[in-house]
């Protein structure tokens, strides 16, 4: 299959380039940037006027509810959401049923995403096994069965030897561990953010220190083991400070913040809006605004969708009772360049938050557009206007805070090893594919 792409804009911040040129496509790789090769003849021509050609995003946490939660979604339809918003790589939590920590399920997944040839798929392998806290996941099977990292999801390590065994154990794997970052005994069940609407609205709270604390303790153990860390979904703006004197310090460690985080406050928790309980939670504006000064200032490194779809059910309950989570994979990159519209982050940094930089953390080389490397690309369009409507999600959860919103701009095809996975002229029939 041969693609040409032409009369676009390539924006690639991760090389630097930023111009209108042509991009031509053979055998799932990139063969030449703006000269048409001799004797190329296209397949397929996709003019891209007026269009904005980024390299394929990718999505540091996303879950896709295989195994175990099909009745929640499933690689088909989350992967087919995901393409929407140009996303071509996804990494997935080993919180699954069964968990991620033999071989066999890596394989499993593998093959699932192998079957749907949607989007690259890397699976974080367990920490420990069945995410209990207390025996170490065999970590070199794992990543010789192809995990990227190691992480113990949502779970929270109480036994601070256990954490420090795990930390030395990744380290002589060469591996990164994917840290959820939330003190247990200070959590306490809470659902919301600790402040004057949880006080209001009478639900149990979850300080700032929840997250603090665990970091701190985490940085210490880091210290200790010379261990490689990703810190996932900061959430506070000590959280920030926290990362940002410990990467002057040198440690090894980098950190990402969850899209929701940077658009939504617990103010928005204000009606008892079940789609904005989170994990962590929204908290404060103030929080909010340090998230993204750590985003400029190169402290945060990459933004994620942490996409949980659910079923209704799971979000018609009173607020405490309803599952945590919010489906937001499919307007990940139309709710990123809504805060460069707002001025509160530049383009070319947004977009590297995006791709080069949560590709770095993977350890992939994805995330670019280079010649002689595959063809996951995503052409957007910057002068369409984007209603998020519920009920025309493609992902099998409705369950979005950002329903009703007004957004600028949209994905028009996604290209996946030069081939076409999402067109928008076509997208609700590609939905049908299995």
């Amino acid at each position: 299959m041969r693609i040409s792409i032409e009369n676009g804009k390539v924006l690639d911040p991760s090389n630097k380039i930023d111009q209108k040129q042509n991009i031509f496509i053979a055998d799932g790789k990139i063969v030449s940037l703006k000269k048409k090769p001799d004797g190329f003849s296209a397949d397929i021509t996709l003019n891209a006027k007026d269009k904005i050609i980024l390299p394929g995003l990718v999505d540091l946490c996303a879950r896709l509810r295989e195994p175990g939660f099909e009745k929640k979604g499933n690689f088909n339809s989350e992967l087919h959401a995901a393409n929407s918003s140009g996303i071509t790589s996804v990494s997935v939590p080993p919180d699954t049923v069964p968990v991620v920590d033999t071989p066999s399920v890596v394989e499993f997944i593998h093959q699932r995403a192998r079957e749907i040839n949607r989007a690259n798929v890397y699976p974080l392998g367990a920490l420990t096994q069945e995410l209990k806290g207390e025996q170490l996941a065999e970590m070199y099977l794992l990543k010789e069965a192809g995990c990227v990292g190691i992480s113990n999801a949502l779970v929270a390590i109480s036994n601070t030897e256990v954490l420090r065994r795990a930390f030395e154990y990744a380290n002589s794997c060469d591996l990164t561990v994917f840290m959820y970052a939330q003190d247990e005994k200070i959590t306490n069940n809470g659902v919301v953010h600790e402040g004057a609407i949880s006080a209001r609205l009478g639900l149990p709270a979850i300080p700032e220190t929840a997250e603090t604390i665990a970091i701190s303790r985490a940085l210490l153990l880091i210290e200790q083991t010379n261990a490689r860390a990703h810190f996932c979904h900061l959430s506070s703006a000590r959280a920030v400070d926290l990362i940002r004197t410990a990467k002057k310090n040198g440690a090894q460690i980098t950190a990402d913040v969850s899209i929701c985080n940077l658009h939504l406050t617990d103010m928005d928790i204000a009606d008892y809006d079940s789609n904005c309980h989170l994990n962590p939670p929204l908290r404060s504006e103030r929080d909010r605004v340090a998230l993204i000064k750590g985003l400029c200032d190169e402290t945060i490194s990459a933004v994620c969708s942490d996409h949980q779809p659910h079923e209704d059910n799971a979000k018609s309950a009173p607020f405490s009772m309803t599952e945590p989570g919010a489906s937001t994979i499919e307007h990940l990159l139309p709710l990123m360049l809504h805060l460069v519209n707002r001025n509160e982050i530049k383009l070319n940094r947004a977009l590297s938050l995006l791709t080069s930089e949560p590709a770095k953390i993977l350890g992939v080389s994805k995330g670019t557009i280079e010649n002689n490397k595959n063809a996951d690309l995503c052409i957007y369009d910057p002068n369409k206007n984007l209603s998020i409507d519920k009920n025309n999600l493609f992902s099998s959860g409705k369950n979005t805070p950002f329903n009703g919103w007004e957004l600028q701009g949209e994905v028009t095809h996604t290209l996946l090893n030069g081939k076409v996975v999402f067109s928008r002229k076509y997208a609700y029939d590609s939905s049908k594919d299995t």
